[in-house]
């Protein structure tokens, strides 16, 4: 063997890949020693504990120890290897039967007369007790397997064939590593060339990239990781590999908060006349929250570093009007302010509404989407800036380099979640560091909060306007629909309105839910005099407009949609949500939708239709749902249901693959991974040290990535 493996030496330095493995390897994109020790075990299976053979039943797994007593060729349907063994000193006589298909190298490692360790499920076949495949592994030292094998198959030499003596277990007896599959591996030859990599590392390998834990070696820790001799072994291994993972992100995030302290951003809050005439005209008072909020970003926006802030509030919380004032702000110091929103239909209310509040002021208000460019004039890059007043309000075609306006001041991102991360850094590029403040309706759990936006500064709106109306919610079997429909029959003759939402477009043979076109057809019988109507995603810009438009004048009484409505869709009648199969939606989606009711006085009622019995998957975030309306202990609950990975979505954070997810629920690795970030940053601000040249490439290339998309 070789004794001095490379982390990046090629597999076939092994000495143990047969070419076709190399091929099927390959096809994997896994070609060197390093890419194959990355690939963690995705589960593991304790083969530790041994079984006594006489208690065995159907069904059951066994690991145990064993004596082969005699093996064959056997034919039944099919030609196979058959082992028979039983446990020396066995007084209850047992006897099981190992049988392999389509391995006959199998028949030139056993013998009569050998020691195995094995495991399989137990199936009962002719009275007979079999493991169809079991892994097994031979226990004799070599010289005696050797000795075995001749003598059983008449001295042919098959005895290069017989592993070395087994030490230590790979495939039983054990803490035993199950890997991704690679199609043309199997999984036992998987695991043999794991573990024969790590016996054949170099000794003191340096660890790669920054050593946040050198008390406990990386090349160590991979070792443990792979085989790892007890669960609390392989625990501190994933822990510190979590730290390592945790470490590299606090550190981008250090990094992006230590280039903003140095960046003088644009003074955008030395004239508030427009927000204050904002404010004064308002039929209501903003709420104290919405007010501490605004105080927090005019002092951001009037200091001489760029603000870099989010603004997080549950659904109906007021955040658009706090971001009102903000561009106001910037508009004000003779600045462009620029809204993105995710969706044309969320861009053109906000649009409206802008027009609606700001009529009575000299500031224009500017529309650039992907099939409506107002007429009043986006300012293009390549145009010449005028001093008008301008806020401009756009969907993802304000990413484009002709649509970027010019004299940025302020950037908000409405519905940051929606968006890549690739995405915001190129609007915000659009102006010279401009302020920026990025908002979501979807509260964030606390550690993922640090996690995220630990360069960013946070204001919470922790309090809903008054007078808004009572939302109930309650979860109901479909088969109580009749009773739903004399109730929804006795709002809308109140002059109430309603949405039904379902999960699909239109009826799938592989999805067995309910869609919008089937609904709008089911709804039209029911209710043939009433006035109803249908949105989904894949409508034009227009015929959703018209939709939208008619629902909010009342002129439509029933709206059924997809999730189009999730997000910024404001009709302060509407007061019953009906969401069909509600268990095949996120926690936070529900409370999106849930949120598009309840925004005016009348009391509202969100009906959550389930088939899903008690403890089945999906009941209990539907029981959550009626438990609270507090969008941040469902953020909570969402966290503790799903797990951090799953809630984080790595597409918008920019974060890519997390394998280690421990660390986005640990606060204290986090503040460990913070601290020592600092500590780098305040010993060495430019990373000129050479035991820091990993990590400034590492942001060298974070920061190619934004410039470059």
């Amino acid at each position: 063997m070789n004794a001095c493996l490379q982390p990046e030496s090629l597999i076939s330095a092994l000495g143990t890949v047969s070419r076709r493995e190399l091929q099927a390897f390959d096809a994997a994109g896994i070609r060197t020693v390093q890419q194959l020790l990355r690939r963690i075990p995705r589960r593991y299976e304790d083969r530790r504990s041994s079984t006594e053979l006489h208690l065995v039943e159907n069904g059951d797994t066994v690991c145990a120890r064993v004596h082969v007593l005699s093996c064959a060729w056997r034919f039944s349907y099919k030609r196979y290897f058959e082992a028979t063994v039983g446990t020396q000193g066995d007084p209850h006589g047992t006897r099981l039967y190992l049988r392999w298909f389509n391995m006959p190298y199998v028949a030139k490692l056993l013998a009569t007369g050998m020691n195995l360790s094995i495991y399989g499920k137990i199936r009962v076949y002719g009275g007979k007790l079999t493991i169809a495949n079991p892994d097994f592994e031979i226990m004799d030292d070599e010289d005696a397997g050797r000795r075995l094998v001749e003598a059983a198959m008449g001295g042919l030499g098959f005895a290069a064939t017989i592993p070395s003596a087994n030490t230590a277990p790979i495939h039983t007896d054990r803490i035993v590593p199950i890997y991704k599959s690679v199609a043309g591996i199997s999984a036992r030859s998987y695991r043999a060339l794991v573990w024969n990599a790590l016996q054949q590392l170099s000794p003191n390998l340096p660890t790669p990239g920054y050593d946040v834990a050198p008390a406990y070696p990386f090349w160590q820790a991979v070792r443990d990781i792979h085989f790892p001799e007890s669960e609390e072994q392989h625990r501190r291994a994933r822990l510190r590999f979590a730290l390592s993972e945790c470490f590299e992100q606090q550190f981008r995030v250090a990094w992006r908060r230590h280039r903003l302290q140095e960046r003088k951003g644009q003074v955008t809050a030395s004239c508030p006349a427009y927000m204050e005439e904002l404010i004064q005209s308002l039929p209501f008072q903003l709420t104290q929250a919405q007010m501490r909020c605004i105080q927090e970003i005019q002092a951001d926006m009037a200091s001489r570093k760029q603000m870099n802030r989010l603004l997080q509030g549950d659904v109906g919380s007021g955040k658009t009007l706090v971001a009102l004032c903000a561009m106001l702000l910037a508009v004000g110091s003779g600045k462009v302010a620029a809204m993105l929103a995710p969706t044309q239909i969320l861009a053109e209310q906000h649009y409206r509404n802008f027009c609606r509040l700001l009529q009575h002021t000299d500031v224009q208000v500017s529309l650039r989407t992907s099939e409506h460019k107002d007429d009043t004039g986006v300012l293009l890059e390549q145009g010449e800036y005028d001093s008008t007043p301008r806020i401009i309000v756009g969907t993802h075609a304000l990413l484009f380099k002709k649509n970027r306006p010019v004299n940025l001041g302020l950037a908000v991102i409405d519905e940051q979640h929606k968006f890549g991360v690739e995405q915001r850094e190129r609007f915000i590029a659009s102006g010279d560091n401009p302020d920026v403040l990025v908002m979501t309706a979807t509260p964030i759990p606390r550690t993922l909060t640090l996690t995220l936006y630990g360069d960013l500064e946070v204001s919470v709106i922790d309090e809903l306007p008054a007078n808004r109306g009572e939302i109930v919610t309650a979860l109901r079997n479909p088969a109580n629909m009749k009773r739903i429909i004399s109730f929804m029959a006795e709002q809308m003759d109140a002059g109430r309105q309603v949405y039904v939402v379902s999960p699909l477009v239109e009826e799938s043979d592989t999805r067995k839910q309910s869609s919008a076109m089937g609904e709008l057809a089911h709804w039209q019988e029911i209710f043939p005099q009433r006035r109803i109507g249908l949105l989904h995603g894949r409508m034009s810009a227009d015929e959703k407009e018209a939709v939208m438009q008619h629902f909010s004048a009342g002129e439509t009484e029933l709206l059924v949609a997809t999730t189009v409505v999730e997000v910024g869709v404001d009709v302060p009648n509407a007061s019953i949500m009906i969401i069909n199969d509600a268990d095949s939606f996120g926690l936070s989606q529900l409370h999106q939708l849930r949120g598009r009711i309840g925004r005016g006085q009348h009391k509202s009622y969100c009906i959550l239709l389930s088939s899903a019995k008690a403890g089945e998957p999906g009941r209990e975030k539907l029981e959550i749902m009626c438990r609270t309306l507090n969008g941040f202990e469902i953020a909570e609950e969402d966290f503790r249901l799903r797990g951090p990975g799953d809630v984080l979505g790595t597409a918008q954070s920019g974060m890519g693959s997390i394998e280690f997810p421990e660390w986005l629920a640990d606060t204290r690795l986090l503040h460990r991974a913070s601290r020592e970030a600092a500590a780098i940053l305040q010993k060495d601000p430019g990373l000129q040290l050479p035991e820091h040249l990993y990590l400034k490439n590492l942001v060298a290339i974070d920061s190619e990535a934004v410039t470059t998309c």
